[in-house]
């Protein structure tokens, strides 16, 4: 079976729609494959043009592709993006109007979208996953964008994620292909979102994160007056050139930003605490460059298109090599030099002990919300319906969430759920203390940095790469 008539469709879609010629490597390989309806498991790196990979595909096909994405804000820039092209798309969150969600509904039902973006809460709410069987046989894909989020978040504040497995077989009359895209994985992650997805059989496409572009480098902090200096003579060295700021909580992210004001460097604080609108109206002032940098925790940037950003600082190490990765990503995404920079606490932690208790706050944070979800486990129902179980106990959905990770939950619905107790132990604890580990041996090794990287995530470590503060750079 030839793939060419695909690919010539393919093309001549993004000519149209993007004016583009060719596609980059891998991309027409994975246009191919999920425009013939094969699960697939996309790992590419930051700014390597993922979403082409999934929304040429909604183009060749006949019916509607759902697009589950983690940020309001990374929706809104997609479809915006869409629109701009002349391509039917919409989003569907909390967010929006009572006016706007009713005319999404409208417009799927007459057929008029190819793309609906919408959050994994809104897709197996109450009030819109009853409508879905009636749509299953217009549903041509389901891509589930930024797949590390149903890993790194699906235990903790957003257990909906692990339930994402079950849309499929519960729409036995659908046929549609499942593509998970993110940016990082380890293999044993890959594994766990095939598993967790239910994809069958899928074509697994890995591209090595490594940048040659984007120099690395961790300095020590010998104190926070110390660290707070070296964050203000950089940012000066850099001029008038774009950048991030990542810090750790909100707090810190408005403190830091009200003394680099008045140190005579004016930018914003961006988190989840912000309205809605005040977080569009800094997205939009950091893109258009009348903000030259953010202080921002990590969700700012994700999927967010700014190919000329110089810098990213992290002004507090990241608790995951994961993390770390996704936002050095957003650097350098025109393929020019950029720099990754990290402040760090002296290795003992007796003149700066930040780094070591929030470690240490991260590790018993997590210990506890284990302990209670699997406390909380004991007095469930065998089975259920987790709506109705959720108005009796509010934290059910997380205990339920933590049970399916160590395999004792079967999603029997989206929207339901049975109990096989198999006796096992809490492995997310030994999960998250790997995470922490490898960011700590990722401070203090002597080898190169990317080296390092490419190792943690299953690639061939290349040479000494030649512009990370371990191969010679200043």
């Amino acid at each position: 079976m030839t793939h060419r008539p695909t690919s010539d469709r393919a093309i001549a879609v993004l000519r149209q729609y993007w004016g583009y010629d060719s596609f980059r490597p891998p991309q027409e390989a994975i246009v191919t494959d999920l425009s013939q309806g094969r699960d697939m498991l996309v790992i590419l790196p930051t700014g390597a043009g993922k979403s082409i990979c999934f929304q040429v595909p909604a183009l060749l096909h006949a019916g509607l592709t759902l697009v589950v994405s983690p940020l309001v804000s990374l929706m809104e820039n997609q479809v915006a993006e869409l629109r701009e092209r002349q391509i039917p798309a919409a989003l569907l969150h909390s967010q929006i109007s009572k006016q706007d969600r009713q005319d999404c509904i409208r417009r799927i039902e007459a057929r008029q979208l190819k793309l609906l973006y919408l959050a994994p809460e809104t897709l197996l709410s109450q009030s819109f996953w009853p409508r879905l069987p009636t749509w299953a046989n217009q549903i041509s894909l389901l891509i589930i964008d930024e797949a590390h989020c149903l890993l790194q978040w699906g235990t903790t504040f957003r257990p909906i994620y692990r339930r994402l497995g079950s849309i499929r077989p519960a729409l036995p009359k659908a046929s549609f292909g499942i593509g998970a895209f993110t940016a990082t994985a380890d293999p044993g992650t890959a594994q766990e979102i095939q598993r967790v997805l239910g994809l069958r059989s899928p074509r697994i496409v890995r591209e090595s994160p490594y940048r040659p572009n984007l120099a690395l480098k961790i300095s020590i902090a010998w104190s926070d007056r110390s660290r707070r200096q070296r964050l203000l003579n950089f940012i000066r060295a850099q001029g008038e050139t774009s950048g991030l700021v990542y810090i750790r909580s909100r707090r810190e992210g408005e403190e830091l930003t009200q003394w680099l004001t008045g140190q005579g460097c004016p930018c914003l604080a961006y988190h989840a605490g912000l309205s809605a609108q005040t977080r569009r109206r800094i997205e939009q002032q950091w893109l258009t460059g009348q903000t030259q940098f953010v202080i921002c925790t990590s969700a700012f940037g994700m999927g967010i298109n700014k190919p000329d950003v110089r810098w990213v600082c992290h002004f507090h190490p990241p608790l995951s090599l994961s993390e770390y990765l996704q936002e050095i990503g957003r650097a350098g995404r025109d393929a020019q030099p950029a720099q990754a920079w990290m402040l760090v606490s002296e290795p003992t932690g007796w003149l700066d002990p930040y780094d070591r208790q929030q470690r240490q706050y991260f590790h018993q944070e997590r210990q506890d919300h284990y302990r209670h979800a699997l406390r909380l486990a004991k007095r469930l129902p065998q089975s259920g319906h987790i709506p109705a179980l959720t108005e009796i106990y509010p934290q059910a959905e997380m205990a339920l969430s933590l049970l399916h990770s160590l395999g004792q939950v079967i999603w029997t619905g989206p929207l339901d759920y049975r109990i096989r107790p198999t006796g096992k132990g809490p492995a997310g604890f030994s999960k998250d203390e790997g995470e922490v580990q490898s960011m700590r041996r990722f401070i203090q090794t002597r080898q190169c940095r990317w080296q390092f990287i490419l190792q943690t995530f299953g690639f061939e470590a290349r040479l000494p790469c030649g512009h990370c503060d371990r191969c010679g750079l200043g």
